[in-house]
């Protein structure tokens, strides 16, 4: 079978089905594959120096928004603007087969298939020969704990689900019972294929704590190992990044420590205890968080809840990260979830404010963790970043808006205020506007992520550290915060009014001062007065 055929499977003599390996659904989840040959590809850019996360600047990207076009050429089009603002990889939320033009990627059945509509393999494999060519590394999202309801045709194939767990998104996939060696195959094969095929750098796992498996050696374990074995193949350096909320270091201990030997994990606490305190809010998990003291306990531990009791969940939460470097942790102000699971999806500057947001940025690109930042976060963007699907089967469609509504209830948030998932123009609201940089509100927030990234990659002390290393001092009244690593000291002022900040060791004579908003002055105690 040549490349380009168009095949399907058919089952005991029934219905065609796509092949659940597929590259390419050219005619979307339900239709026929077709077959890619990627030893056929012409790659221009040498890709052998990889990620490394200590100095790496991330920045996270939705395909189908991030440029009017929606596609891979588009996003090309737009890469010299984020080599301009000195972020280092692009983080892709996912790109295989997803029913519909436009979704986040999180409902994929294709898990093989790079989504026709953004522009395919071939598209894909164009956008990341891009990316090395300017020098930036590209890691990839992918979802191993379920798959989405529409064009999910797996189960028909073998026991690939399981009745036993369950996820909040739909069938767990069977990692532990009889027949799961090919369905643990199926997974780790996909991880391999992304590294090797299109020269991914590393891969973003989505909710890994949904990822149910009782086997001795854990899903995350035997995937860790062979991607190990795989980058020493290849020679260059693959990367493992977990998304969790169990606040569990075992993620990322090594094997030899018993623990699964990822390579970094994304830092919720860090945001919710920045985005409590920016916002004030305290809606749902945010009830935990809202102190400076939290803000000062995720720079030195990573995890705020690291064995501690947790209101929101009544009872103890987390163990501590002892003995972790901080870039072993991703931290940022916003990202698709904390962005996309709000009610109207809207930012942090329409929340908190333009100068608070530069308060959150300045707290984030100092931190001892790798930083992320969210599509449009450098410009403060107008657009908001909601939740939008495009189902073909009507009843489906109708209930992922009614679930919507439903999970909003626990943040306060009015029904009728979530937009619905389904509608055409919850998808064109989310585009973000390029035109708008140039305007003075937009310019000025960029200049200033500009600048401060610039100021991380100028000052090594800054990229990863032992975070014990970090030193705070906060006044929680006045709404102050101070953070110390090494020579840079990073002074906050959350309140209304100018408030001298106390600075651990003394603010001293400073060779180079990176200033929000202007009237800034040493203080009278070895602290630096900060306008509110």
């Amino acid at each position: 079978m040549g490349e380009g055929t168009d095949y399907a499977f058919s089952l005991d003599g029934g219905p065609p089905r796509p092949d659940p390996r597929s590259r390419w659904q050219p005619y979307g989840v339900h239709g026929p594959s077709r077959r890619v040959e990627p030893s056929s590809w012409s790659w221009r850019s040498d890709d052998r120096e990889g990620l490394r996360l200590r100095s790496a600047v991330f920045y996270e990207l939705h395909v189908g928004t991030f440029s009017p076009e929606g596609t891979f050429d588009g996003a090309i089009e737009r890469l010299d603007h984020l080599v301009e603002l000195g972020v280092t990889a692009v983080s892709l939320m996912p790109v295989n087969a997803f029913p519909g033009r436009h979704g986040w990627g999180y409902d994929g059945v294709g898990l093989y298939a790079v989504h026709d509509p953004y522009g395919g393999p071939a598209g894909l494999q164009r956008f990341v020969d891009a990316c090395h060519g300017r020098g930036l590394g590209v890691v990839l999202d992918v979802v191993y704990n379920h798959l989405g309801p529409s064009g999910n045709y797996l189960g028909e194939f073998g026991p690939y689900f399981t009745d036993r767990y369950a996820t909040p998104w739909g069938e767990a996939p069977n990692l532990d019972g009889g027949g799961s060696d090919e369905v643990r195959r199926f997974f780790i094969d996909n991880a391999l294929m992304w590294l090797r095929d299109y020269r991914i750098d590393g891969l973003r796992l989505d909710a890994v704590h949904a990822i149910v498996d009782t086997s001795a050696v854990h899903l995350l374990e035997e995937l860790a190992i062979e991607v190990d074995a795989l980058s020493r193949r290849v020679g260059r350096p693959l990367k493992v990044v977990a998304e969790s909320d169990l606040n569990d270091p075992r993620l990322l201990w090594s094997r030899e420590r018993g623990g699964y030997g990822l390579d970094a994990q994304w830092s919720d606490d860090f945001h919710h205890a920045l985005h409590a305190a920016l916002t004030g809010e305290r809606a749902g998990y945010y009830a935990d968080f809202g102190r400076m003291a939290d803000i000062g306990r995720a720079l030195r531990n990573a995890y705020v809840y690291d064995g501690r009791h947790s209101g929101f969940r009544d009872r103890r939460h987390g163990r501590p990260a002892t003995g972790l470097d901080g870039h072993r942790f991703l931290g940022y102000l916003q990202n698709h979830d904390q962005v996309g699971n709000r009610a109207e999806g809207d930012r942090i500057d329409a929340v908190a404010g333009p100068d608070l947001q530069k308060v959150g940025a300045a707290l984030v690109l100092t931190a001892p963790f790798v930083p992320l930042v969210f599509q449009g976060e450098e410009w403060a963007a107008s657009s908001p970043f909601q939740y939008f699907t495009d189902h073909t089967d009507p009843e489906l469609g109708r209930a992922v808006s009614r679930g919507r509504r439903a999970e909003f209830a626990a943040f306060g948030w009015e029904p009728d205020a979530v937009p619905d998932p389904q509608d055409p123009a919850t998808f064109v609201r989310s585009r973000l506007r390029w035109d708008e940089r140039s305007e003075p509100y937009h310019e000025a927030m960029e200049s200033w992520y500009r600048r401060l990234i610039a100021f991380r990659r100028r000052h090594g002390e800054l990229q990863g550290g032992p975070m014990d290393r970090v030193r705070t001092a906060r006044d929680e009244d006045a709404r102050t915060l101070a953070v110390r690593r090494g020579e840079v000291v990073v002074a906050c002022n959350l309140g209304d009014g100018p408030t001298e900040v106390p600075v651990p060791g003394g603010w001293g004579d400073p060779v180079e001062v990176l200033a929000s908003a202007d009237g800034w002055r040493p203080g009278k105690d070895g602290g630096v007065v900060v306008p509110g």
